[in-house]
């Protein structure tokens, strides 16, 4: 069972698209013939990865594909079997906890807050990395979080609870906390899981103003393919624990990669608002009346039963 692609012509580039320096900047973060496993159970087997530096990069692929996985060993969550994570060419396994901190802000799937924690104090620990036994609490850090917390519009929330607050309140709350750590590198593990579609785009709305805004690098792990096409300069996309493809979504995202990664019959189409590819699945219900278009059969009325008289010439 095959989809037929339409003629779609070359989609203009998004509205983000980076330019010049940006486009072109050495990767700061790399990943070099990477064996990850838990235990025993190899997970991504030989992947090197470059991320585009002052981009928005996202890894997609269907799930236990090795997303996440990949996701925590760029952020130093998950050593590698074999092979090796570069931080601004150093193997960041070798670098100070510290260090890597101050660089590199990591927001793991649904992280857990402390419970009756207030929005500014869950944000002030994002300032930790900064702090020493002789450095403590300064103006510097006062306005870190006074930043992070306007940047993501969560002023206003200040001194409620985290547990107070709707999914994508809590979800701009972290986001808020790992800005105030001050790092121009930015992981994000599913920052849209569990979020209706209002708040999915939000988030995302919110990842993109920081990137095009104070130019800061950005990696996600998202499961909407269309919304990943959306908001990405770069896509990754990956199926049992290896790279497919990778590259800008208009380049990449064909019916053969959807069918590739996902294993689903697709149309692509450019989308009206953003121009970047749009994936409109088949499914098997709507599978038998493709086929009948390609072969130029009409379908029976299925509200009129076909009779006799019906089959005669």
């Amino acid at each position: 069972m095959t989809a037929l692609d339409p003629a779609v012509s070359s989609p203009p580039a998004p509205a983000h698209a980076p330019t010049g320096a940006a486009a072109s900047a050495a990767p700061r973060l790399e990943a070099s013939h990477l064996e990850l496993a838990y235990d025993d159970r190899t997970i991504v087997q030989d992947l090197s990865l470059g991320i585009p530096t002052s981009q928005i990069t996202v890894i997609v692929g269907p799930n236990a594909c090795g997303k996440s996985t990949l996701l925590r060993a760029l952020g130093r969550l998950l050593n590698p079997k074999h092979g090796s994570v570069l931080l601004d060419g150093d193997e960041i396994r070798s670098l100070p906890t510290r260090e890597v901190a101050q660089k590199l802000g990591v927001l793991p799937q649904q992280p857990i807050s402390p419970d009756g924690i207030a929005v500014t104090d869950l944000v002030a620990r994002g300032r930790h990395p900064h702090q020493r036994w002789f450095r403590q609490w300064s103006k510097d850090d006062e306005l870190a979080v006074e930043q992070a917390l306007a940047a993501t519009k969560t002023t206003a929330l200040a001194d409620r609870s985290v547990d107070e607050l709707s999914g994508g309140q809590r979800q701009r709350v972290w986001i808020a906390m790992a800005l105030a750590q001050g790092t121009d590198l930015l992981l994000l593990d599913e920052p849209t899981t569990f979020l209706d579609l209002t708040h999915q785009i939000d988030v995302l709305d919110l990842l993109c103003d920081l990137n095009r805004e104070q130019d800061r690098t950005i990696v996600c792990v998202l499961h909407d393919l269309n919304l990943a096409c959306r908001y990405a300069h770069h896509l990754v996309a990956m199926r049992d624990g290896e790279i497919v493809a990778e590259g800008a979504p208009a380049e990449i995202v064909t019916q053969q990669l959807v069918q590739d990664v996902f294993e689903l019959d697709a149309r692509i189409i450019t989308d009206p608002v953003s121009g970047t590819p749009l994936v409109i699945p088949i499914g098997r219900h709507h599978s038998d009346q493709l086929a009948a278009e390609a072969d130029h059969v009409p379908l029976p009325d299925l509200n009129h039963p076909v009779t006799a008289e019906d089959q005669l010439p």
